[in-house]
């Protein structure tokens, strides 16, 4: 009998180590991923002045996309609209890929490469508001797959569809995609409850 006091001991320590070892994987999660505010504190709003073929083109610049991160879009009386390049560069609002109008537009990055994105009120589009990001390949995919993302000056056609390549994802801004990293920590943790629960049986 006095077998059992230690065993629920065992039992007590691997739960409050696994607890602490999953909280800190859920805190490297949340952190892996960033919400970018389209256009900064302005927002998602057609350019004045000078700055109409740059304001979006400068803030792009400006950031390094990652798959997982979020495109926050904040607008009044507008529109947000995922394109492919032809109607991009021709700032055609008629067939988008995925047209947003709820005014606080939160897209998920779920893959490399470029993403277009116009606005669908008339004149705006031709006026500046539109920007295209370059999702950044991540090291772990380069491993995996040889390919890069393809230049849309590389393109010689008109169709600007790489590969079949959809819009984004929509989703609620409190939700965080994890990155492989993320993943393969708690696959191990996983590993490491398994071996341990098998000590305690035995």
């Amino acid at each position: 009998m006095a077998l059992i006091p230690s065993v629920t001991k065992l039992v007590i320590f691997v739960y409050v180590i696994f607890t602490t070892i999953f909280c800190i994987a859920l805190v490297a999660v949340s952190a892996s991923s960033f919400q970018f505010q389209v256009g900064g504190e302005r927002g998602w709003i057609k350019p004045s002045g000078n700055e109409t073929q740059t304001h979006y083109d400068k803030w792009a610049t400006n950031n390094r996309f990652h798959v997982g991160d979020t495109l926050y879009f904040r607008y009044r009386n507008d529109s947000v609209l995922a394109v492919n390049y032809t109607d991009y560069k021709n700032c055609i609002v008629l067939n988008p890929i995925s047209k947003f109008s709820d005014g606080n537009t939160v897209l998920r990055i779920d893959r490399y490469g470029f993403y277009y994105f116009i606005s669908g009120q008339p004149g705006h589009c031709k006026g500046g508001q539109k920007l295209v990001i370059r999702v950044m390949v991540q090291s772990s995919e380069v491993a995996k797959t040889p390919r890069t993302a393809p230049s849309p000056k590389a393109n010689t056609g008109d169709s600007g569809d790489y590969d079949g390549w959809g819009p984004p994802s929509l989703m609620n801004s409190t939700i965080k995609r994890s990155n492989s990293t993320a993943s393969r920590f708690l696959s191990f943790l996983g590993g490491v409850l398994v071996i341990l629960s098998s000590f305690i049986v035995l």
